[in-house]
């Protein structure tokens, strides 16, 4: 079992449902734990075999700064989506921060996870 965890990415994005949050780009903070199966590139020392966090790591921004979202909820499950279309991947998941959402709070984030069993 490998662990590979990508943390505090930071990215913009459009994600809201308010006139205000519509039309401005807002930070977001987004962390993911993937569990694949990465014991024959670990054995084989070889790229091929493994996960390619770069590749999935494009592929969430990309995702993320092409979209505009109303929902937290619908962010965070979009790029655990994307993860997960690995078979390598066991288990993800992913936690979206939105800073400053509340106005007392530093932040509000939403927490998903999936394995591709859950997934069938």
């Amino acid at each position: 079992m490998a662990i590979i965890r990508i943390k505090n990415l930071l990215l913009r994005t459009y994600i809201g449902f308010n006139e205000e949050e519509i039309i401005k780009l807002q930070d977001v903070v987004i962390n993911m734990t993937i569990d694949a199966d990465l014991n024959r590139a670990i054995k084989n020392d070889t790229v091929d075999k493994s996960y390619n966090y770069k590749t999935i790591t494009k592929d969430v921004i990309t995702l993320v700064q092409a979209r505009k979202f109303k929902m937290l909820e619908n962010l965070t499950q979009t790029i655990l989506d994307e993860i997960m279309k690995n078979k390598k991947v066991r288990f993800a998941r992913v936690e979206v921060d939105k800073p400053h959402a509340l106005r007392f709070a530093e932040s509000v984030s939403i927490e998903l996870e999936a394995t591709q069993e859950t997934r069938k």
